[in-house]
């Protein structure tokens, strides 16, 4: 009996179509590339139609890089709309795994909807064709292969989601794409190195926010300037780079971009992974994870930004910092000055005084109460005027980097003192005599009610021995709190570290000030009533504690000479 092929004179306008994709593991093994290459794919289908006159070959569709489990395909999805358009009646493939690997969508597209728009198919390592093919072995055996490509799909997936797992917990980079800034490694793809072009471009972007200008006059000026933006920057270094906002235009720097840059860890030299992820193998829709999911492993690269600026302009962006009308660029206070009644924040206003020599209305700012302009019963006006403000933000500045470098003097010199040394083995000495007295302590306290219940000491003797002992343990815990303490001090690696002393010091004589300086420096100013004011300096901590270093060693110098 002939085929139903050899009974009709119908030409079949084909599709050759080719995939290979890592996400499938086209490439994981040893010589299963080659054999899943494009080129093999179409040497395969130019053999097989070379004795098939009534199959004619027309414009073949590829989709190199992408996953079968989904069919959101460029090319496959043009060849679906060359069928609609009736350009072509065949799709032939290497086998049913090119075509794709989710045996239900695949089954859908050969057993009805192919049939239904008069679909020939063709998987050839298969021994597939649609036309010859309606036995109930090929009814049984193509689901069957449909599911074993699926099931393949989803082994594939766990393996490489668990190696991927291992990798970020490592600190080693698995993503596609670099974070602007940087550029992988090319002698470890899994570490980043700086792009200096790009990192330049992060560093202004920092230093424009904390100067001043806010997210969205960023983006315009770099768009003014001309800078790519990071989906294009990627594009032109030859990366073919996607997003989820395709947009048929050029993509443009906007806000979000810029505050996306001010708020990734990467650029404190950190790998910042596991931002998001897919329900399964199936769905590639991306979730969003908590910050608290994310894996993050801190100094496996080079930084683009310090510390004490990203910090800086993470108070910023927290900072209800709106300009006013016809002003582009913040002012250097606000955002930080409170009020040190209602703590509420302090408002810039302008008051008019006399005219200049051109007749022009002198204007002189001052802050108030930002409670007290909107309702002056909720508290005082706390008035200062930005002049005063900024004298004695400016001596207070000037003094307490004059202390610093008193301060990182001493701080040399007992890092070079042998004694530092002794003082921690003693500290270590005494800490373990003490919690030897508090555990000796608690063996007797519970021995007591031994005794008692023997008969060798009375109720009032064990109560009397009682209250003794836990006031004995009391003594001795503050003790060693207060060893614990010294102990930390005396091992002052973090503090003496002068990166944060560094900050300050780099403005020494320092005669204006700028919203870059006043963040850098600055965490809070608190205004009280008749123009006094309080300067909480950023690093505080470090300050106060390296205070108490010098404190001890001079407490311990002077018990030597009295010893």
């Amino acid at each position: 009996m002939s085929s139903l092929r050899e009974q009709s004179n119908i030409k079949y306008y084909t599709a050759p179509y080719y995939r290979i994709s890592n996400d499938d593991g086209d490439l994981a093994v040893l010589g299963k590339g080659e054999s899943n290459s494009i080129s093999n794919q179409r040497s395969l289908i130019e053999d097989y139609v070379k004795d098939k006159p009534d199959i004619i070959l027309c414009e073949e569709r590829i989709d190199d890089g992408f996953s079968g489990v989904n069919f959101e395909r460029p090319a496959f999805k043009q060849m679906l709309e060359d069928v609609k358009a009736g350009k072509i009646n065949c799709i032939i493939v290497k086998d049913l795994s090119r075509f794709g690997r989710n045996y239900i969508e695949v089954g859908r597209f050969i057993q009805k909807i192919f049939p239904c728009l008069g679909v020939r198919f063709i998987a050839i390592n298969d021994n597939y064709d649609s036309v010859e093919s309606n036995s109930m072995d090929d009814q049984f055996m193509l689901p069957f292969k449909n599911l074993m490509n699926d099931s393949y799909s989803r082994d594939l997936s766990v393996k490489i989601r668990s190696q991927f797992a291992v990798k970020r917990k490592k600190g080693e980079f698995v993503g596609s794409f670099t974070i602007y800034g940087y550029k992988k490694d090319t002698e470890n793809k899994n570490h980043l190195v700086i792009d200096e072009y790009a990192a330049g471009i992060v560093r202004d972007i920092y230093r424009w926010r904390l100067e001043g200008s806010n997210n969205a006059k960023i983006a315009e000026k770099l768009n003014h300037m001309g800078v790519l933006s990071p989906a294009e920057y990627k594009r032109s270094s030859g990366l073919h780079y996607k997003t989820g906002f395709e947009t048929t235009g050029k993509a443009q720097w906007s806000s979000v971009a810029v505050r996306r840059i001010l708020t990734d860890q990467t650029y404190l030299g950190h790998v910042v992974q596991g931002k998001k992820t897919t329900p399964n193998y199936k769905v590639k829709k991306a979730i969003e994870k908590s910050p608290e999911e994310w894996i993050i492993v801190e100094n496996m690269h080079d930084p683009i930004i310090t510390r004490d600026k990203f910090d800086a302009v993470q108070r910023v962006l927290k900072m209800d910092t709106r300009t006013a009308p016809k002003q582009t660029e913040v002012y250097p206070f606000s955002g930080i000055l409170e009020c040190a009644d209602c703590k509420g924040n302090m408002v810039r206003k302008l008051v008019s005084a006399g005219r200049d020599k051109a007749g022009n209305v002198r204007k002189y700012p001052y802050y108030m109460c930002g409670n007290h302009k909107n309702d002056p019963h909720t508290c005082s006006s706390h008035m200062i005027s930005e002049r005063e403000l900024e004298k004695a933000v400016l001596l207070t500045i000037n003094t307490h980097i004059e202390n610093l470098i008193n301060l990182r003097e001493v701080l040399s010199v007992l890092d070079h003192k042998q004694g530092s040394i002794s003082e921690a083995k003693k500290n270590d000495m005494q800490r373990l005599e003490v919690n030897k007295e508090i555990v000796k302590l608690q063996s007797l306290k519970i021995a007591l009610y031994e005794d008692l219940a023997e008969g060798v000491i009375t109720k009032e003797e064990c109560f009397e021995f009682n209250e003794m002992y836990k006031k004995q343990i009391e003594e001795y815990e503050k003790q060693a709190a207060y060893l614990k303490e010294e102990q930390e001090l005396l091992s002052f690696e973090k503090i003496k570290k002068s990166e944060w002393m560094d900050t300050f010091l780099r403005h020494r004589n320092l005669t204006s000030l700028s919203r870059s300086i006043v963040l850098e420096l600055i965490d809070k100013i608190t205004v009280f009533e008749k123009g006094r004011v309080k300067i909480h300096f950023n690093f505080q901590y470090n300050y106060e504690m390296a205070l108490k270093i010098v404190q001890l060693y001079e407490m311990g110098e002077e018990e030597q000479k009295l010893g």
